[in-house]
This record gives structure tokens, C-alpha cells and sequence, in this order.
């Protein structure tokens, strides 16, 4: 336990933690400013919103394969720190573009599809970087206090962002954005950690796609790693059904304005930042299998809250923000204890030179899913309605926990295998 204790409270994943913190705090303005730049600034409609999250997520479709095998050869702190960067460049381009009268859905969708490739990288990289700066008992609590930090971020910075909005156009938040990405890779620069430099010649020889294939077959040999694959993707894809729709509800069905719509998301985060910090708790008391069917199954009944919102729509603003406010805190609680569980135990099944392309050969099917649900959502949203769109959404979130039911005793021999292989290195 007190290895675990000194492990997360160091130096230098104390420094990772400031600078994923910073990320995120710039990431959250940027998630509420980039939708409203798009309908209000920009008039885009529910066609146009959606090709702007299928520009955000496509790249794991087109990069995210190979950028598992890139991210194993390189130094993930590194590729993190240009990942930052670029985003930075990207999204500061924006409000000077609309400063300068030129900013147009066009570029909004360049903007994003380069910031999209970028965090590929990033998110890749983050995600395999963890067991290289914390001992293997002190993974889950490390990624609990990331998570917490990602959901403080959460709470805080729509809310922050939507007051900010009252003030000043919703291109210039995207500054924010922008200054926190170079922030966060100023501060990576100082962390030091014990990856590896670089890989060995032999295995920069073997080819790019003989170490992708090895990935995939990693992931769709292990028993945890691909039933979870098929979990979190079908979760993503509906998810982003309809979230993609989220803001035009609030905006244009509700009528809430974009002030509310980042109070709302902000107060609802709060389930976010309670699920991470509850989970060491619920995890002393339960098995990692039974937590993730758990909130799994509350993530996807509380997002029917959203399209509920809409049956009262004449009927003033209190009770449809309650209910989205309720299905937001319910489903942000019910999806951070799942994807804290879920992640630490990938991280724990996987070898650590396989860590990033067994990463990115998942996020592949769960990210590579989200451009086609944002399309889809686009597409029926104007034709079918917003709300009967929502309603599908739901009901195929229902479907997502059932692929990790009874995970538990395949979860326990997987870890067992990993550490003895570990061990006999």
C-alpha cells in the first residue's frame, strides 16, 4: 500500500498530473466553444454539427493503427509534448481567422481534423505512458486522480467557459484552448520518467505493419481485451449518437442559451469528479468485472434523460435543465467509474512494450466508430427529429454492458498471466 502511496504522490507523476490537468482545463473551453462557434457564429444546423465531430474523430479511422506502432518506437513523453503543440497551433488559428473576417465552417473543419490527428497521438501516448511513471499496484489510484483532475476540468471549465461567453465571442475562448495545450507541454518537458529512449534495432526493422498486426492480434486473442474492445465501442458509438445532438437540444429544442448549456455540463461533471474520487472505495468492496457492468449500465440509463428534457420543452426551463443536469451527473458518474476500471486493467493485462499499439488497436474500433455515429446523428437528427435520434441512442446504449458481464475470473487469470510473464523476463 505504501508503495502504491509514494508511487502516485512523486515528483514526477505530481508534474504529469499538473499537465494533463492543464490539458483538459483548455480542452473543456474548447468543447463547448467549438459547437457554439459552429451554430452560432457559423449557423451551422444538425448536418453541419455533425460533420464537425466526424472531422474531430475520423483520424483514429485514418492514423490510429499506426500510430500505435509509432508511439511503441518513440518517447511517449515526447510525442505528447508535440501532440500539445500542434493542437495549439491549430485552435489559435481559429480566432485570428475570425478576427481577420475569414473564418468560415471550412475551416472550422480543418481546425479540427488537424487537432483530432494530433491527440490521436496524444491519447495514445497518454494512456501507455502511466505504468512507465507509477508501480504496477499504484496504476487504478494514478488513474483515479487523473480522472478526478479530467472531471474537476470538467465541471469547472464549461461553466468557466459559458461565463467567459457573456463577455467575449466564443472564437476568442478557443484561445484559452490553445495557451493551455503549450502550458501543458512545457510542464511534460520537466517529468522524468523510466521509458526506455528507444527501441531496439531488431524490432525498428520488423515493419510497421507486421508491429500493427501484432497489436490487433493481442487484442483479439486476450478474452478481457477483446470483450471490453466490443463494450466500449458500442457504448462510444451510441454515446456520441447522442451527445452529437446535446447541443442543439439545449440551444435550439430547449432554448436554454449557451450560458446554461456550459453551467449545465459543468454542474453534471460533478457525477464525474464524485465517480473517481468513490472509486478506490467501491473497488476495496467490489471485483473490477461486477464495477464496470455497474457503471456501465448507469451510464446508459441516465442518458435517457436528454431526450426526456425535450417532452417539456413548452413547459419552461426548469425541469427539462434539471433533467439534464440529473442524466449528465448520472451518466458522467456511471462512465468515469467504468473507463477508470476498464483502462487500468488493459494496463495491467498488457506487456509494456505492447502497451501503446494494444491502445490504439482498441481505440480504433471505439474512436473509429464515433465520425460514423456523428454522421448518422447528423443525418437523422434532420430527418426523424432530435429527439426520436436521442431515443435510438439510448436504447442501444442499453445493449454495451453485456459483453462484460461475468469478466471477473477472466480479468484475475490475464493479470496473473501478465505479471508471471513480468517476472520471468
Amino acid at each position: 500500500m505504501s508503495s502504491a502511496a509514494d508511487s502516485v504522490n512523486s515528483g514526477r507523476f505530481l508534474r504529469f498530473w499538473i499537465a494533463q490537468s492543464l490539458s483538459q482545463m483548455g480542452q473543456r473551453f474548447g468543447l463547448l466553444a467549438v459547437p457554439v462557434v459552429a451554430i452560432e457564429t457559423l449557423d451551422a444546423g444538425s448536418d453541419e454539427v455533425g460533420y464537425l465531430t466526424a472531422s474531430l474523430t475520423v483520424c483514429y479511422l485514418l492514423v490510429g493503427l499506426p500510430a500505435g506502432a509509432w508511439v511503441d518506437r518513440w518517447s511517449k513523453k515526447s510525442t505528447m509534448m508535440t501532440s500539445a503543440v500542434v493542437r495549439a497551433v491549430a485552435l489559435g488559428a481559429v480566432p485570428l481567422l475570425w478576427a481577420g473576417g475569414q473564418l468560415e465552417l471550412e475551416w472550422m473543419y480543418a481546425a479540427c481534423a488537424v487537432v483530432g490527428v494530433a491527440s490521436v497521438f496524444f491519447d495514445v501516448a497518454y494512456q501507455s505512458y502511466v505504468p512507465f511513471i507509477v508501480s504496477g499496484e499504484a496504476i487504478e489510484p494514478a488513474n483515479a486522480r487523473l480522472e478526478a483532475s479530467a472531471q474537476v476540468s470538467s465541471a469547472g471549465g464549461p461553466a468557466l467557459a459559458g461565463v467567459i461567453l457573456k463577455v467575449v465571442s466564443a472564437p476568442l475562448v478557443l484561445a484559452v484552448d490553445a495557451l493551455a495545450y503549450v502550458l501543458c507541454a512545457g510542464v511534460l518537458a520537466t517529468v522524468e520518467d523510466g521509458e526506455p529512449r528507444k527501441r531496439g534495432g531488431d524490432t525498428e526493422r520488423s515493419g510497421l505493419g507486421k508491429e500493427i498486426l501484432g497489436g490487433i492480434r493481442f487484442v483479439v486473442r486476450n478474452p478481457v481485451l477483446r470483450r471490453l474492445c466490443v463494450s466500449v465501442g458500442v457504448s462510444n458509438f451510441f454515446a456520441t449518437v447522442v451527445m452529437t445532438l446535446t447541443p442543439l437540444l439545449i440551444l435550439n429544442e430547449l432554448d436554454l442559451g449557451a450560458t446554461v448549456m456550459g453551467v449545465v455540463l459543468g454542474i453534471g461533471a460533478l457525477g464525474g469528479l464524485a465517480g473517481s474520487l468513490l472509486l478506490p472505495r467501491i473497488r476495496r468492496s467490489l471485483a473490477a468485472g461486477v464495477v464496470m457492468a455497474a457503471g456501465l449500465l448507469l451510464a446508459a440509463v441516465s442518458i435517457a434523460a436528454f431526450p426526456a428534457a425535450g417532452a417539456f420543452q413548452t413547459g419552461g426551463s426548469v425541469v427539462p435543465t434539471g433533467l439534464v443536469v440529473l442524466g449528465q451527473f448520472g451518466m458522467t458518474f456511471g462512465a468515469v467509474v467504468f473507463n477508470i476500471t476498464q483502462v487500468s486493467v488493459r494496463q495491467r493485462v498488457c506487456p509494456k512494450d505492447l502497451l501503446a499499439r494494444m491502445n490504439a488497436s482498441i481505440r480504433f474500433v471505439v474512436w473509429g466508430s464515433m465520425p460514423l455515429a456523428a454522421l448518422l446523428a447528423g443525418w437523422m437528427g434532420s430527418r426523424i427529429g432530435i429527439m426520436a435520434c436521442m431515443w435510438i441512442g439510448v436504447a442501444g446504449g442499453m445493449l454495451t454492458v453485456l459483453p462484460i458481464l461475468g469478466m471477473g475470473r477472466l480479468i484475475r487469470t490475464e493479470e496473473q498471466s501478465t505479471l508471471a510473464g513480468l517476472q520471468n523476463a
